[in-house]
């Protein structure tokens, strides 16, 4: 509820869009980069592994791989627990990732909001 009740109604400007890309660029405050992340698994690799859409994502190559030992294991899946366990703090980590992202938007909105507002004060007191 705290989310909501921030993003559609104390600070809708603030707020940052979940649907759409960030607006501030990525490399703002990064004076040496960003690491790129990459898929480690194609496309091909996840049409023939039948992944479903909502499980493609940087994750994949082990959802792939835990599929792959439970279906080499079955009826033994608790031999994959090693593959699952990878799997979820994968998702976890990027799930953190995501978060930190969506929070440093927010911050970058809440400042340019500042800056904007202290340079009108600024222009009135002229």
């Amino acid at each position: 509820m705290g989310h909501a009740w921030s993003a559609y109604v104390t600070n809708r400007d603030t707020a940052p869009d979940l649907y759409n890309l960030p607006t501030f660029d990525p490399l703002y405050g990064f004076p040496e980069g960003r690491q790129e992340r990459v898929m480690v698994a194609t496309q091909e690799e996840m049409m023939k592994a039948q992944v479903p859409l909502d499980r493609r994502d940087y994750c994949a190559h082990l959802y792939i791989a835990w599929q792959r030992c439970r279906r080499d294991n079955f009826p033994n899946v608790f031999a994959c627990k090693h593959s699952k366990h990878e799997y979820d703090r994968c998702e976890y980590e990027d799930f953190v990732m995501r978060m930190k992202e969506y929070e440093r938007e927010k911050r970058l909105l809440a400042r340019a909001k500042r800056k904007r507002l202290r340079e009108e004060k600024e222009q009135l007191q002229d």
